[in-house]
Protein backbone atom coordinates (compact mmCIF):
# COMPACT_ATOMS: atom_id res chain seq x y z
CA UNK A 1 0.00 0.00 0.00
CA UNK A 2 3.04 2.77 0.93
CA UNK A 3 4.50 1.81 -2.46
CA UNK A 4 1.02 2.53 -4.47
CA UNK A 5 0.94 5.57 -2.50
CA UNK A 6 4.52 7.15 -2.56
CA UNK A 7 3.45 6.59 -6.66
CA UNK A 8 0.97 8.56 -6.47
CA UNK A 9 2.58 11.41 -4.41
CA UNK A 10 5.33 11.48 -6.97
CA UNK A 11 2.81 11.81 -9.76
CA UNK A 12 1.43 14.63 -7.65
CA UNK A 13 4.58 16.01 -6.91
CA UNK A 14 5.05 15.85 -11.06
CA UNK A 15 1.93 17.76 -11.87
CA UNK A 16 2.99 20.49 -9.41
CA UNK A 17 6.28 21.09 -10.94
CA UNK A 18 4.60 21.24 -14.36
CA UNK A 19 2.33 23.92 -12.80
CA UNK A 20 4.77 25.90 -11.01
CA UNK A 21 7.82 25.82 -14.46
CA UNK A 22 7.03 27.39 -17.11
CA UNK A 23 9.16 25.17 -19.28
CA UNK A 24 7.65 22.01 -18.33
CA UNK A 25 4.56 20.62 -19.90
CA UNK A 26 2.73 17.37 -18.96
CA UNK A 27 -0.26 16.20 -20.79
CA UNK A 28 -1.85 14.41 -18.15
CA UNK A 29 -2.84 12.80 -15.17
CA UNK A 30 -1.71 9.54 -16.66
CA UNK A 31 1.27 10.97 -18.09
CA UNK A 32 2.63 12.12 -14.64
CA UNK A 33 1.79 8.48 -13.31
CA UNK A 34 4.12 6.91 -15.65
CA UNK A 35 6.46 9.50 -15.03
CA UNK A 36 6.76 9.14 -12.10
CA UNK A 37 7.51 5.37 -12.43
CA UNK A 38 9.77 5.86 -15.28
CA UNK A 39 11.74 7.98 -13.26
CA UNK A 40 11.82 5.94 -10.11
CA UNK A 41 13.32 3.15 -12.32
CA UNK A 42 15.99 5.44 -13.86
CA UNK A 43 17.14 6.70 -10.41
CA UNK A 44 17.47 3.11 -8.78
CA UNK A 45 19.11 1.93 -11.84
CA UNK A 46 20.85 4.50 -13.84
CA UNK A 47 21.87 7.53 -10.83
CA UNK A 48 23.51 4.90 -8.66
CA UNK A 49 26.01 4.73 -11.63
CA UNK A 50 26.05 8.25 -12.54
CA UNK A 51 26.93 9.11 -9.02
CA UNK A 52 29.88 6.87 -8.76
CA UNK A 53 30.89 7.81 -11.82
CA UNK A 54 30.83 11.38 -11.11
CA UNK A 55 32.14 10.70 -8.00
CA UNK A 56 35.28 12.88 -8.02
CA UNK A 57 33.29 16.33 -9.44
CA UNK A 58 30.47 15.33 -6.82
CA UNK A 59 33.07 15.66 -3.86
CA UNK A 60 34.56 18.82 -5.55
CA UNK A 61 31.20 20.55 -5.30
CA UNK A 62 29.79 19.11 -1.94
CA UNK A 63 27.25 17.41 -3.76
CA UNK A 64 25.75 19.71 -5.46
CA UNK A 65 26.42 18.16 -9.08
CA UNK A 66 23.75 15.55 -7.96
CA UNK A 67 21.36 18.14 -8.96
CA UNK A 68 22.84 18.47 -12.25
CA UNK A 69 22.55 14.36 -12.71
CA UNK A 70 18.76 14.67 -11.63
CA UNK A 71 18.21 17.22 -14.67
CA UNK A 72 19.93 15.21 -17.12
CA UNK A 73 17.67 11.96 -16.07
CA UNK A 74 14.84 14.68 -16.21
CA UNK A 75 15.99 15.75 -19.77
CA UNK A 76 16.40 12.11 -20.28
CA UNK A 77 12.65 11.42 -19.55
CA UNK A 78 11.52 13.86 -21.98
CA UNK A 79 12.83 12.27 -25.23
CA UNK A 80 11.29 8.78 -23.52
CA UNK A 81 8.13 9.13 -22.25
CA UNK A 82 5.56 10.56 -24.67
CA UNK A 83 3.24 13.84 -23.43
CA UNK A 84 6.30 15.03 -21.22
CA UNK A 85 7.98 18.14 -22.78
CA UNK A 86 10.71 19.63 -21.33
CA UNK A 87 12.30 22.82 -23.00
CA UNK A 88 15.61 23.10 -21.20
CA UNK A 89 18.10 22.60 -19.20
CA UNK A 90 17.21 25.04 -16.44
CA UNK A 91 13.39 23.73 -16.29
CA UNK A 92 14.50 20.25 -15.97
CA UNK A 93 16.71 21.47 -12.80
CA UNK A 94 14.21 23.37 -11.14
CA UNK A 95 11.46 20.64 -11.65
CA UNK A 96 13.91 17.89 -9.96
CA UNK A 97 14.17 20.20 -6.93
CA UNK A 98 10.55 20.38 -7.05
CA UNK A 99 9.72 17.31 -7.37
CA UNK A 100 12.23 16.43 -4.75
CA UNK A 101 10.97 18.92 -2.24
CA UNK A 102 6.96 18.06 -2.94
CA UNK A 103 7.21 14.60 -2.83
CA UNK A 104 9.05 14.49 0.49
CA UNK A 105 6.55 16.76 1.99
CA UNK A 106 4.04 14.48 0.58
CA UNK A 107 5.41 11.26 2.18
CA UNK A 108 6.39 12.56 5.25
CA UNK A 109 3.01 14.13 6.06
CA UNK A 110 1.21 10.85 5.11
CA UNK A 111 3.69 8.77 6.68
CA UNK A 112 4.98 6.60 3.58
CA UNK A 113 8.13 7.71 4.50
CA UNK A 114 10.44 4.27 5.12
Amino acid sequence: MKLILRWVFNALAIIIGAYLISGISVAGIWTALILAVFLGLVNAVLKPILVIVTLPINILTLGLFTFVINALLILFAGTIVKGFDVDGFLPALLFGFIISVVSYILNTLFGTKK
